[in-house]
Order: C-alpha cells, then sequence, then structure tokens
C-alpha cells in the first residue's frame, strides 16, 4: 500500500496534473458562483477535454471541479438569494437573511469551513466503505447486479424525486432511449430507422451535455434577465470567525455529515437529498426551529457539511457496483468506461493505483478548498454581476466544440440541440432530467444483467430470488414500488379522520 501511495503521489506531483486541478478548481469555482449554472452542467461540458487526458488527470480534475463547485453554489445563495447549485438550495434562505444582516462575509466562510469539513468526512468514509464493500460485492452474480441497477432507478424515480409519476417517466425515457442501436444480445438493430448514425446508439456525452448545458441556456435567455441585485459584502476578518462558528455548532456538523454519507451511499439520491435531509434534521433537533429560514447558523452547518460529504460517499456505490449515486456519478461512469475501466469490485484491484490517487485527491481538494475558497469570497461580488449577454454564448459555444469533439461528426451536434430542447421542455412540464441521464448509463447494465439472469434461469423469474443477497434487493426494489401508493393512502385515510363528522340529528 505504501508504494501505490507513494506512486500516485508522484503521479499527483506531476507539474501538468497540478495545472488541471488549479484550473478545474477556477472552473468550478466560476460556475458554482454564477446562479442558475449547475455543476453536473460544468462537469458535462468538462467531458470532451477529459477524453484527451490520462485517467488520474482527468478524475482529479472532475473530483476538484465537483468539491469547489458545490461550495461556490454558496456564494450566490447568501449575496443574491439564488442557489448557485440544487445542493445549496436547502438553506438559501437563511444565508440570505444573515447576509441582510451584515453578516454575509461570516456566512461565506462558514460555508467554506463546513463544505471542507464534510468533504473529508466523506472521504474517509470511500477509503474505508470502498475497500470493504468491493470484498463483499466480489460474490454478485447477474441476479445482484440486476436488482441493484433497478433498486437505483428506482430509488432515483420515487423518492429522489418531488413527483414519483414524473420521475418514472423520465426514468422510462432514459431506458427506452438506451435501447437504440444494435441489440447487446441478439445483435440486430433497434429504433434506428434505417440511420446509420443511430447503429451505435445515442451517444451518452452529447445527450449530456443537450440535457444540461443547452437546456439551461435555453432557460437563462428566455428569463431575460442579465443583472441581479446582491447584497454587500462587509470587509473584515472572516476565517477564524467562521471556524469558530463552525465549532460552536460541532454536533450540528458531525450529524450533517453522517446525513450526507447515509445519503451519498444511497443510489439515486445525491447531494441536494442530502442537504435537505439534513435541514430537516437540524430543526428537529434544534432549540431555536424557529430561526430556520429567517436566519439560522445552525442549518448553514447542519446542512453545508451534508451536501459536501455526500459527494464523496457517491463514489462508492459507482466504484464499487458500478451503480452511478446522481447525474454527477453518472457522468464519471461514463468516463470510467471511455478510459477502459469497468467498474464493479474487481475494479480496487485492477485499478488500484489509479483509486489511491482518487482517495489522495479527495483529500486534496478539500483542503485545497479553503485557500482558494476564501479568495473566492473576496471575488464574490463581481462573480455574482457577470452579465448574462456575454456569458450565454461563451458556454454555447463550449457546449457546440465539447458534443463536436467526440467523435468529430455534425450529427452529435444535432443530437446534442435535440437533447437540449428535450430537456427545456420536460424542465417547463416539471419533470426531472437527471433520471433520464441515469436512465441512458444504466440501460445497457439493466438489460444485459436480466438477460444473462433469463437464460441462466430458463424462464423462471422466482429464481431471481434465490440467493440471499439478491432477494433482499429484489425485496427492497419492490417495497420502493409500493410506497408511492402506500404513502397517498396513509394521506387519505388520515384526511378522511380529520375530516368533520357530521352531527346526528335527534
Amino acid at each position: 500500500m505504501a508504494e501505490l501511495i507513494l506512486e500516485s503521489l508522484t503521479a499527483l506531483a506531476d507539474p501538468g496534473v497540478i495545472l488541471v486541478i488549479l484550473l478545474a478548481a477556477l472552473y468550478g469555482l466560476f460556475i458554482g458562483a454564477i446562479p442558475g449554472l449547475t455543476v453536473t452542467m460544468a462537469v458535462a461540458l468538462f467531458v470532451p477535454f477529459a477524453i484527451f487526458l490520462d485517467p488520474i488527470p482527468a478524475l482529479a480534475a472532475i473530483i476538484t471541479l465537483q468539491a469547489l463547485g458545490i461550495f461556490a453554489g454558496d456564494i450566490p445563495a447568501a449575496l443574491v438569494r439564488m442557489p448557485g447549485t440544487p445542493a445549496s438550495a436547502a438553506y438559501v434562505s437563511d444565508s440570505y437573511a444573515l447576509s441582510q444582516q451584515g453578516q454575509a462575509r461570516l456566512v461565506l466562510g462558514v460555508d467554506v469551513v463546513a463544505s471542507a469539513l464534510g468533504g473529508l468526512m466523506g472521504s474517509v468514509a470511500l477509503i474505508a466503505g470502498a475497500s470493504a464493500l468491493a470484498e463483499f460485492a466480489l460474490t454478485f452474480s447477474s441476479y445482484e447486479i440486476f436488482w441493484l441497477a433497478l433498486l437505483g432507478l428506482s430509488t432515483t424515480a420515487f423518492i429522489a424525486t418531488a413527483s414519483p409519476l414524473k420521475g418514472l417517466v423520465s426514468v422510462t425515457l432514459g431506458l427506452l432511449l438506451s435501447t437504440v442501436g444494435i441489440d447487446i444480445t441478439l445483435g440486430f438493430p433497434r429504433f434506428t430507422y434505417g440511420v446509420p448514425f443511430l447503429l451505435g446508439g445515442i451517444s451518452f456525452i452529447p445527450a449530456m451535455i443537450g440535457l444540461f448545458g443547452v437546456s439551461e441556456i435555453l432557460r437563462t435567455v428566455l428569463k431575460g434577465e442579465m443583472h441581479l441585485a446582491y447584497a454587500r459584502l462587509e470587509r473584515g476578518p472572516s476565517f477564524l470567525p467562521a471556524l469558530r462558528t463552525v465549532w460552536r455548532h460541532r454536533i450540528n456538523a458531525v450529524r450533517g455529515g453522517l446525513v450526507g454519507l447515509i445519503s451519498g451511499v444511497l443510489p439515486g439520491a445525491g447531494a441536494d437529498i442530502g442537504a435537505w435531509l439534513a435541514y430537516g434534521v437540524a430543526k428537529r433537533f434544534s432549540r431555536e426551529p424557529r430561526k430556520f429560514g429567517r436566519g439560522s447558523m445552525e442549518a448553514i452547518v447542519e446542512a453545508g457539511v451534508a451536501n459536501n460529504s455526500d459527494l464523496a460517499a457517491e463514489w462508492i456505490p459507482t466504484l464499487v457496483f458500478g451503480i452511478p449515486g446522481d447525474a454527477f456519478t453518472a457522468v464519471v461512469l461514463g468516463i470510467l468506461m471511455m478510459k477502459g475501466m469497468r467498474p464493479g469490485p474487481a475494479i480496487l484491484h485492477n485499478y488500484a493505483d489509479v483509486l489511491v490517487a482518487v482517495y489522495i485527491t479527495f483529500i486534496l481538494a478539500n483542503l485545497l478548498m479553503v485557500p482558494l475558497g476564501f479568495l473566492a469570497i473576496r471575488a464574490s461580488s463581481l462573480l455574482v454581476r457577470l452579465p448574462r449577454n456575454v456569458l450565454v454564448p461563451a458556454i454555447l459555444m463550449m457546449c457546440v466544440v465539447g458534443a463536436y469533439a467526440i467523435n468529430n461528426n455534425l450529427s452529435d451536434v444535432g443530437l446534442m440541440l435535440a437533447m437540449g430542447v428535450l430537456g427545456f421542455i420536460l424542465e417547463a412540464l416539471e419533470f426531472p432530467v437527471a433520471p433520464i441521464v441515469l436512465g441512458l448509463v444504466l440501460g445497457p447494465l439493466l438489460e444485459q444483467n436480466f438477460m444473462i439472469s433469463l437464460i441462466k434461469s430458463e424462464g423462471h423469474l422466482a429464481l431471481f430470488f434465490s440467493r440471499p443477497v439478491s432477494a433482499v434487493l429484489g425485496v427492497l426494489t419492490v417495497a420502493v414500488w409500493l410506497l408511492p401508493p402506500a404513502t397517498l393512502a396513509w394521506r387519505l385515510l388520515r384526511r378522511r379522520r380529520s375530516a368533520p363528522q357530521p352531527v346526528a340529528e335527534g
């Protein structure tokens, strides 16, 4: 192990790799601090460039981009009451309320410290959890992998979205798109309609750039807001006061970290779900619940730690089982496959050097967040004031170049634009687009393991529950399916009981 650590440190100490990490950090801070531009969109635009990098610098850049981008989403939340990323939405009212009370610098300082602390907690969990789970996952057959993929998709559709029905429609759409191309079992074309471009299937990267990048551009243009009103950032030190504030709320920090870890290993949840869960837990146990939504520092600390501890934990199911935790790790999964690294239990043995570098990068990225985060606070007023009429054309140009660079094919640009329009329409109708990406990524894995299991069992579906772990995963999946109707029935029953009863006459 010592040799692997030394080898990984040597690889990360290369000047070229350091430059890539620093540029990714600045890129993440920039995108995260712009209201409306998400970190998922940032990584989608980065993927075409990652293709030309070796695995270690590519993964190191993505880890750094994600960590810094999620923190930077707190900046517009505090200054203009608009979360830079969905992960910051849970405590945006508290951040802005405190900024209006003249504490903007302290709030942003607390955001930096809480984010770095949460990221380090998640890094420790990733290092310990991935190795332990990988040994266990080596015993998995096609039955377990099928149920695990289906559990991840079901969780995304029914739990991780506001509307289970709309989540189900989005997941189904992603699965249908994944069936376009050559049938992976029988080898004949499906849904290609004689178009040669579709024989290779729906290309993941142009589709993702369209769903997250182009749709965001369309929303920004149609909204027509070129400048935003922002809270004033007062002068003075922020590091030591922020450190003392987080220490004062250390129980919230620890509890938020644990909530983030749990939501991170749950396929389909993601950092924004972790932040909302932590916010709810903090309010439940707070001595001052009335402050929540009006300027609670407890809420900022607990949810801020949670959404960053979640990030590293999401990599555990992605690396060990090949099941992405959210849209971001779905992108990571696509990059690993492009680099010839097939995620699964054997990845810890086959690519141990790359994974040790990933572990170290998580720690370094969160340590790097402290100095860069406080520098970003100084420049935050400038970042949120950047005019959209300059940003939007530049981002659209990056989308077109990124989609074209994958295969040097204009058809990919057309696919990206079509998926962008589709994503814009779906989000306007309040359908989530992240489940489409998960369906597109997990569709081939689900189909392949279902067909293998079906052939092995000679069509007897009962054998899908014949092994202990597959039975548990199968029961959990069915439980997730039954949760929405059970919740609806419970609410109707409570409403009927609480309704006023008619008074009997006479």
